[in-house]
């Protein structure tokens, strides 16, 4: 079974990508978030988990409710994660995942598409979004290959930086940059309830035709990348 969490819908495309080439199970885990189901899923003997990258690790609520959620069937799994640049040392915290889920760990494996994280930084035009997703699509076809044979993902990259950016620097980023105090709707927002509906935390709601913002967002970028107006 192929699980993928997706903001604006890099991981989505590869998780379709993966699937269609294996012949294998889709689910969205943002809709499992979404309505708090932890229920048992029922997967065969593989899982892969296509995920972003969220300040060089999975994403909190990812990893939340992969630990909450059992999978009685599944014996080994493949992370992989889109990004913009880089995932840093997210291949250690993975495996200590597994560990914990009694799974056997098959690697992560690094895809980089277009970037998306626009509280930080500037989404590629389109064209260059089309060259970017070009160029990562043989590294979709080697992942797709060795999940096909069953083989481990070669390791990434794990230095000093990749560990202290996966380390102490995540934590001190959630706590000082993952906030929704910025997000304001424009008179261009129409109300359409759009940004609410996507929201996996229901951290929106509809207030006299415009979108509000709680305290429990996870910066997917999915209300605002998303947004049709």
């Amino acid at each position: 079974m192929i699980l993928y969490f997706t903001g604006t819908g890099n991981s989505r495309y590869v998780a379709e990508r993966i699937a269609e080439s294996l012949g294998d199970e889709l689910l969205s885990m943002n809709d499992r978030i979404k309505t708090g189901d932890y229920s048992p899923v029922k997967t065969n003997e593989r899982l892969v988990i296509v995920t972003p990258t969220y300040a060089w690790r999975i994403p909190r609520i990812v990893r939340d409710w992969l630990t909450e959620t059992d999978f009685p069937c599944a014996k080994q799994a493949w992370f992989v994660m889109t990004c913009g640049s880089e995932i840093g040392n997210a291949a250690g915290y993975n495996c200590t995942l597994c560990q914990e889920k009694q799974l056997t760990y098959m690697g992560t494996a690094q895809i980089i598409m277009p970037e998306n994280y626009i509280a930080m930084f500037n989404a590629p035009q389109a064209e260059e979004a089309r060259q970017i997703v070009a160029r990562a699509e043989p590294d979709i076809d080697r992942v797709i290959s060795a999940i096909k044979t069953g083989q481990k993902f070669a390791p990434p990259r794990n230095n000093l930086y990749d560990r202290f950016m996966s380390g102490p620097v995540n934590p001190i980023f959630y706590s000082f940059f993952v906030k929704a105090n910025a997000f304001t709707a424009s008179d261009a927002c129409t109300g359409c309830g759009q940004c609410a509906k996507l929201c996996p935390t229901n951290n929106i709601t509809i207030q006299n035709g415009e979108p509000v913002w709680g305290g429990d967002c996870t910066h997917c970028m999915a209300c605002i990348c998303r947004c049709p107006a």
